[in-house]
């Protein structure tokens, strides 16, 4: 079965009626411009050391997903606490356990083959905002832990290409995947998987190499080095779009009482207790 959109109704982006079609607002750039990113048939990488902000970042995008009709969220925590805030608003939650994780994988790669197979048959090449379907947004906080701690190499190994094969095929079938590391490193995030993001999200690295493996190979070199951030800078990063060049931002901020508040208005908006 396709996941049927919980909330049918469709309308203007009022706070009451978000869309995974509306931008996402992720914070402000050096030059005082919204950062607001079109996450639709696109997915974004976020990696930094730890206390750099790459939670505050991951944040704002569930936050917008958490506020939308049309999306089913799908929560990945191998630490448990940093999503769990969300928790009660997705539709699916996993914690540290590499088993669940492949199983629920394998269930999201089904379910986008079976929309590819709904989409051949009616000769379209992706899902839009009229289709009776939900995007499903998967977000997955601390990749490293299931791709190089949790489980054996085979189960690292089976996470890591199903992965790639969701965030490589998903975005057309409405699957957006959402992934966050402080680890970024070559065995953490291989190339041919970090190529594959639309955006990346670079917060202050410990070296250059760091930087590039998540920006791309020679960024660092041409300026665009997440290793010159200041340690005190917490929440700015550099963020690499589709065709264009590092730009340095830094996210909006939500407090855990902010987060509190927005999943108790998302599960009023949910249970239809609000409209618009």
């Amino acid at each position: 079965m396709l996941t049927r959109r919980k909330n049918s109704k469709r309308g203007g982006a009022s706070a009451a009626d978000l869309s995974i079609y509306d931008p996402v607002h992720l914070g402000i750039f050096e030059d005082g411009h919204h950062v607001d990113i079109e996450l639709i048939y696109r997915n974004i990488l976020m990696a930094g050391e730890p206390g750099a902000g790459k939670s505050v970042a991951l944040n704002n995008v569930v936050a917008h997903g958490a506020l939308c009709s049309d999306v089913s969220l799908w929560l990945f925590d191998g630490k448990q606490v940093e999503l769990g805030l969300w928790r009660e608003l997705s539709d699916v939650f996993v914690g540290p356990d590499i088993a669940t994780a492949l199983v629920r994988l394998e269930e999201l790669q089904a379910e986008m083959n079976r929309r590819y197979d709904e989409l051949d048959r009616v000769r379209r090449r992706k899902i839009d905002r009229k289709d009776p379907v939900d995007v499903i947004m998967l977000v997955l906080d601390e990749l490293a832990l299931f791709s190089a701690t949790m489980g054996g190499k085979d189960e690292q190994e089976a996470f890591v290409r199903l992965l790639r094969d969701l965030v490589a095929r998903g975005r057309a079938a409405g699957v957006i995947v959402v992934a966050a590391t402080q680890r970024p490193s070559a065995d953490i995030i291989p190339t041919s998987l970090r190529d594959l993001f639309g955006y990346r999200l670079a917060f202050r690295c410990t070296t250059d190499s760091s930087s590039d493996i998540i920006l791309g190979r020679g960024w660092a070199t041409g300026g665009y080095n997440a290793a010159t951030i200041a340690p005190e800078e917490r929440g700015v990063g550099l963020l690499l779009a589709e065709g264009g060049i590092p730009r340095r931002m830094k996210s909006a901020y939500l407090s855990d009482d902010e987060i509190y508040a927005l999943v108790d208005y998302a599960r009023k908006l949910r249970a239809g207790r609000i409209v618009a």
